[in-house]
């Protein structure tokens, strides 16, 4: 591991295969390790169900921030409802009412997959729903992710981004979901000890994305930091981002959003200074880092 502050390497935003990576758990912590990370956080959607085996794996040295993404629902500033990404760190997994809204998120997700896959066998293509549903494991939040490996193992896609521009975003065979608004996710984030952060909030390649006002308006309820550093913010983007962050006392992160095969992007392309961290870590109260 690094020995300096400045070469101190954290990355706070990745995916296992507990939700859309290739990674197991096991697997992602020994590859931050191998990559030179100093700390990592275990991010999977809606679930806490990889961070025992993570633990359980963890690299001498390699600290661990336990946490999940979440999708929510937002006002956008603009007069309409978006889905927006929540970042939630060092909480207690047991909170009862977060833990029966992850729950249903994870059913939900697995609902709509599903249908989307019916749809998609319906009008002809290699799909099996059946078959792409019991590739995952029990409970686990499913994801467009795993339809679009479906459809490369069909040959009808030869990549994941392929699949997502030709088929799941949008169009005929998309299917929506009703997730948390986004000001109750930090409300139970908060009650569970845990503390947020807004993931890529201004990635407009992504789709639409909230205003300044609505930043704003979530760090009055409690929002804590905002992702600047993410493969998907260009550098005009992250300049403007991160000035709302000095305006509204925001901490900053940075994080690779890694999926293992399911993107290019490698581990540790963006990373979180270490005060950051340090920051994040002191207002928690429902978990703490783990070291290896």
């Amino acid at each position: 591991m690094s020995s300096t502050l400045d070469d101190v390497v954290i990355d706070l935003h990745t995916h296992s295969s507990e939700s859309d990576g290739t990674d197991s758990p096991a697997e992602l912590v020994r590859a931050a390790a191998q990559a030179g990370l100093d700390a990592v956080a275990i991010t999977d959607h809606d679930t806490a169900a990889g961070w025992a085996e993570a633990a359980a794996a963890l690299p001498p040295g390699l600290r661990l921030v336990r946490g999940a993404e979440l999708s929510c629902s937002s006002a956008d500033g603009y007069g309409r409802t978006i889905t927006v990404h929540l970042l939630a760190y060092l909480y207690d997994p047991t909170h009862a009412m977060l833990m029966k809204e992850q729950s249903r998120l994870r059913e939900e997700r697995r609902t709509r997959l599903q249908r989307m896959a019916e749809m998609m066998q319906a009008d002809g293509f290699p799909i099996d729903p059946v078959d792409l549903m019991s590739r995952l494991p029990f409970d686990a939040p499913a994801g467009r992710p795993h339809l679009a490996q479906a459809l490369i193992r069909a040959g009808v896609v030869s990549s994941v981004d392929e699949a997502f521009a030709t088929f799941l975003t949008g169009g005929q065979y998309y299917v929506g979901r009703t997730d948390t608004p986004v000001e109750r996710a930090i409300e139970m984030i908060t009650e569970a000890g845990g503390v947020t952060v807004l993931a890529h909030p201004f990635a407009h390649s992504r789709g639409p994305v909230v205003a300044p006002a609505v930043v704003r308006s979530l760090t009055e309820a409690g929002l804590a930091g905002v992702e600047v550093d993410h493969p998907d913010h260009d550098p005009e983007t992250r300049r403007s981002l991160r000035l709302l962050a000095d305006e509204l006392g925001l901490i900053v992160t940075g994080s690779s959003d890694y999926h293992g095969t399911n993107k290019t992007v490698r581990l540790g392309a963006e990373t979180t200074a270490p005060e950051m961290l340090d920051a994040l870590a002191a207002r928690a109260t429902g978990g703490k880092i783990l070291v290896g």
